[in-house]
């Protein structure tokens, strides 16, 4: 960070900045101290240098428009000068604590935790948390390991910059925090950098109690049987290490029902043409349309192709004990103010709890696999803080550890527990572990219309098209696509300016953007990544970070034809807006390659399922070849991820692996 220059003239140059960039009526002294001294209170949390230059226009504009907007949705009451800015969006009013089936009084403490389990599992998140109900609603005492941390529900229901949403940079209260380590990154075959955790380069998911699913968008699509048997369809391209699963849709079929009923979906009726049959519907019906969304619906009629409610882990009615989805106007990113979002900290870990088995412990992560000589696992190396700043450490045993850390931490976990006859790490290490990260890259485009499309009435997808997952002329695979989540508005007015639907130099907070955000609509959707042996999770030679664990350094790019899939949704997503009625459309821009590994919040593919240890980390039960009593149940046993969200798969995988563990 630079040097700061001395507070009065900081202070003062920060004012100017902002005073330069509002609009005339917002330009009023104390809203622009409140602004300026909130920036440079961040900026010196978080050793950002955006508070000591200016940036170029769109980007002051954008930081600024954060700030102006989430201050003004961080209190309880909005203030009368920014009433009219951001009461369209204020938040539901909260008189208590919201709902929590998971409360922080419920977690361990480090003393409470004792030194024998049956089982270990490592990660909290979606593939975690329904290891743990199934091990512990079995019977085995196990022990939950989770290296985040566990906010309060009435913080993320506050704060808009801190959210996985924001583009400022700051560390997202879900985690990674500000101690997170930095990991090399290389995009291609290029040279290696640091990057700091709240760079999106390095590919941070959810590091909190409930992982991604404490704040994530909850689409609950099945992935199809195409989806499964991908090389078999399609070939491998050159270049690629495209691959069929060692399961079926047939497999997976009666764990994807279980979990829908058990979770709680919403959504159909389903006119997917490329989905597998189901043995039951989902449990409950779609939300209510949007406005955007009875646009798409007419425009997809005319253009010929079929839509359908995008399926969702929201209860659209009291379900499971929780409360039905209240349409507030905010959803992914926060905390649901009423339980209706099915995240792991909601459903599977209370339950794991309520089966009198399970111990959960927050801010402790393993450190090390623990094996004997034969390669059968016998606990982890757990380290942890104390909130004085002190680390501890200790060794847990059991015979069973689960890894659902995600595809990099369960990874880099099997690569850094070397042991003098496992010198290269656990696993196939040398060869098969790491390799084939994947994730989702995305295509869509943007637009602008003449009238209001947005009631910011959540959760906000409701209408897509399955048409694209498949059957593209020339492409490998596809993707669908679908309406956006009810957006914030420091989000809208950045991908205003950033699209370039209003004008740069345009005042933050004038009545030109204000009235563009309830006009402004996107289309997206992920695409089906083709996987390469040489994007991959490895070690970072003698880097640690301050628990002493071995530095991760990420590599590869996504594949030539990755990027014809992504060229091929943009121009349907465009088109679709367009026959919606969209004054202006703006397409996502083109990439060319190299493009660096898209293994964010999708993250998948490190430790992929297979029957030849020759060409996969983990066996089709999820055990890790050679190492009797180590699993998986995370993405990382994915072989491919789909072009969908894949939290369903990971579910319903993670059920069937568990359920297998405990048979034994």
């Amino acid at each position: 960070m630079t040097t700061p220059a001395p507070t009065d003239a900081r202070t003062a140059a920060v004012r100017e900045r902002i005073a330069a960039v509002l609009d005339s009526p917002l330009r009023r002294p104390a809203l622009r101290d409140e602004l300026a001294a909130r920036l440079l209170d961040l900026a010196d949390a978080h050793a950002m240098t955006w508070a000591d230059a200016p940036l170029d226009p769109v980007a002051e504009r954008a930081l600024v428009g954060d700030l102006l907007y989430a201050h003004g949705l961080a209190a309880d009451r909005v203030s009368p000068v920014l009433a009219p800015h951001v009461g369209a969006w204020s938040p539901p009013p909260l008189s208590e604590e919201p709902p929590a089936l998971l409360r922080p009084e419920d977690l361990a403490r480090p003393e409470d935790v004792q030194d024998v389990y049956d089982a270990v599992v490592v990660g909290s998140g979606a593939g975690g948390g329904m290891a743990a109900q199934a091990l512990a609603e079995a019977g085995l005492r196990i022990l939950v390991l989770e290296r985040g941390g566990y906010p309060r529900s009435r913080e993320l229901l506050r704060d808009h910059l801190r959210t996985p949403r924001a583009s400022t940079g700051l560390f997202p209260l879900t985690g990674p925090g500000p101690d997170a380590e930095t990991r090399g990154v290389a995009i291609g075959q290029g040279p290696f950098r640091d990057v700091p955790a709240r760079d999106w380069l390095w590919n941070g998911n959810a590091m909190t109690l409930g992982g991604g699913t404490r704040a994530y968008g909850a689409q609950a699509w099945r992935f199809a049987p195409r989806d499964f048997a991908m090389a078999s369809t399609y070939g491998v391209p050159e270049g690629s290490s495209l691959a069929d699963w060692p399961l079926r849709y047939e497999d997976l079929e009666p764990f994807y029902t279980r979990v829908e009923q058990q979770l709680g979906v919403s959504g159909g009726p389903f006119t997917d043409p490329w989905a597998g049959p189901r043995s039951a519907p989902v449990p409950m019906p779609a939300l209510p349309v949007s406005p955007i969304s009875e646009r798409l619906s007419a425009a997809a009629a005319r253009l010929g192709f079929g839509v359908q409610p995008v399926p969702l882990l929201v209860n659209s009615r009291p379900y499971g004990g929780r409360g039905a989805c209240i349409r507030c106007s905010q959803c992914i990113g926060f905390e649901c103010p009423v339980a209706a979002r099915a995240g792991s900290h909601s459903t599977t870990l209370p339950r794991a709890l309520a089966s009198g088995n399970a111990t959960i412990l927050a801010s402790a992560q393993a450190s090390r696999v623990l094996v004997d000589g034969a390669g059968r696992a016998r606990g982890v190396a757990v380290v942890g803080e104390t909130a004085e700043g002190r680390l501890w450490r200790r060794e847990i045993i059991a015979g069973v550890v689960v890894l659902a850390a995600g595809a990099i931490e369960s990874a880099r976990l099997l690569l850094d527990s070397a042991t003098d006859a496992f010198p290269g790490g656990l696993g196939n290490a040398a060869d098969q572990v790491g390799r084939h990260l994947q994730g989702h890259s995305y295509g869509g485009a943007s637009a602008l219309f003449a009238e209001e499309v947005v009631d910011l009435r959540g959760p906000g997808p409701r209408t897509s098209t399955a048409d694209f997952r498949h059957g593209n002329d020339g492409i490998i695979g596809g993707g669908i696509l679908a309406d956006e989540f009810v957006p914030t508005p420091a989000s809208t007015q950045r991908a205003l300016r950033e699209t370039g639907l209003i004008a740069a130099e345009e005042p933050v907070g004038s009545p030109v953007i204000e009235r563009a955000m309830l006009r402004f609509a996107r289309v997206m959707g992920p695409i089906q990544e083709v996987t390469t042996a040489d994007s991959r999770v490895r070690l970072d030679p003698g880097r640690r970070d301050r628990f002493g664990r071995t530095q991760v350094r990420l590599s590869g790019s996504l594949h030539a034809e990755d990027l014809r899939g992504r060229d091929m949704l943009i121009a349907r997503a465009a088109a679709w807006l367009e026959e919606a009625g969209a004054q202006r459309v703006v397409p996502m821009r083109p990439m060319s390659l190299p493009v660096p590994v898209s293994a964010g919040q999708h993250q998948a593919g490190t430790l992929r399922m297979g029957e030849d240890p020759a060409t996969s980390a983990t066996r089709p039960d999820g055990q890790v070849w050679g190492h009797e009593g180590l699993f998986v149940a995370d993405g990382s046993t994915h072989v491919t991820n789909g072009g969908v969200n894949p939290v369903l798969t990971i579910l319903a995988n993670a059920l069937r692996i568990s359920e297998g563990i405990a048979a034994r």
